[in-house]
């Protein structure tokens, strides 16, 4: 018996974009296979009635102290028990912070084929097939997952969501005993208020070394409010203090893959471009027109980022408004 089954990652009581990304790859994948597509669900009761349009047969609800907090071996215990009830052989996550850890540690516990920050599902592949970005985005890999079960994280905003028709799905409550756990989460550090995920955020803006100092950021932060975006950096920036890490992409920080991605005062390392060189759409702006990323950019512009911006701001109001 073949079956796809989702996790659903939550955040402040909300389901993440990605997880409505990965429902609708599932459908997808689940209607290839003539197979269900379930879903797990942990202390989120009131979103049951939002699944009803996510193409889900069945969800398996998991309640009770021991999933209030996200730990790798607690939620993989009870991803695999609803797997073995669903006859599910393809897990699905976001390549989140916590998607990737789940993943592993799912994969490492029903000894499964694992691919993480997956681009592209090769639906009527048999045996199934993946692409994944390899050696800091240089090459893309085609994957085949021969293993009987296979264990797959997305890449945010690369796969559409495609709603279905309202309907209710059954819902099977879990068993809440778990094992010892070994690892658990004690204290997640919230960003601000308001504050847009990058690697969720179809528009990012982002500050390099050019910014100068933190001060240099509210030209970055002026324009992603005006865009209705997030604000990026790089880790240059990161390092010397001047934002907060939960803003760093590139390899050692969170890989997007926006639809705009501009690039002030970021010369385009190569640790860099690998965290967003999959966006659709980049626009760099930097003094140096010999910048790498002035070769990889769609739109270039050479200049002060603290003169072009502001200009550029005023334009974008010109549209948004």
């Amino acid at each position: 018996m073949a079956g796809v089954l989702v996790w659903i990652e939550t955040s402040e009581g909300k389901i993440r974009k990605v997880t409505r990304e990965a429902a609708s790859a599932g459908a997808k994948l689940a209607a290839a296979q003539n197979a269900p597509l379930c879903a797990v669900l942990f202390n989120g009761k009131d979103l049951l009635p939002e699944l009803g349009n996510m193409g889900f047969s069945k969800v398996y609800t998991a309640d009770g102290a021991a999933f209030e907090k996200y730990s790798g071996e607690a939620y993989a215990d009870a991803l695999a028990a609803a797997g073995e009830q669903c006859g599910a052989d393809v897990f699905l996550t976001g390549a989140t912070a916590l998607g990737r850890d789940l993943s592993a540690c799912l994969a490492a516990k029903l000894d499964a084929a694992l691919a993480i920050d997956v681009t592209e599902i090769k639906y009527d592949a048999k045996p199934l097939s993946v692409v994944r970005p390899v050696y800091s985005g240089k090459l893309l890999a085609d994957v085949e997952l021969t293993a009987g079960k296979k264990v797959i994280s997305l890449r945010p905003n690369v796969f559409p969501v495609t709603e279905k028709p309202a309907a209710a799905p059954e819902i099977i409550p879990l068993s809440t005993e778990t094992a010892a756990i070994r690892a658990q989460v004690l204290k997640a550090i919230k960003a601000a208020e308001g504050v847009m995920d990058v690697a969720e955020a179809t528009i990012i803006v982002s500050g390099g070394r050019g910014t100068g100092g933190a001060a240099g950021f509210k030209v970055i932060e002026d324009l992603a409010r005006t865009l209705g975006g997030a604000v990026g950096a790089s880790r240059v920036a990161v390092d010397e203090g001047w934002i907060e890490y939960s803003h760093q992409v590139g390899q050692t920080g969170k890989v997007v893959s926006p639809v705009l991605y501009i690039a002030c005062g970021i010369s385009g390392s190569t640790q860099h471009f690998a965290g967003m060189g999959t966006s659709k759409f980049i626009i760099a702006v930097n003094t140096d027109p010999d910048a790498p990323i002035m070769e990889k950019a769609d739109f270039a512009i050479v200049g002060d980022l603290f003169k072009v911006v502001p200009v550029l701001k005023e334009e974008l109001l010109k549209v948004v408004k």
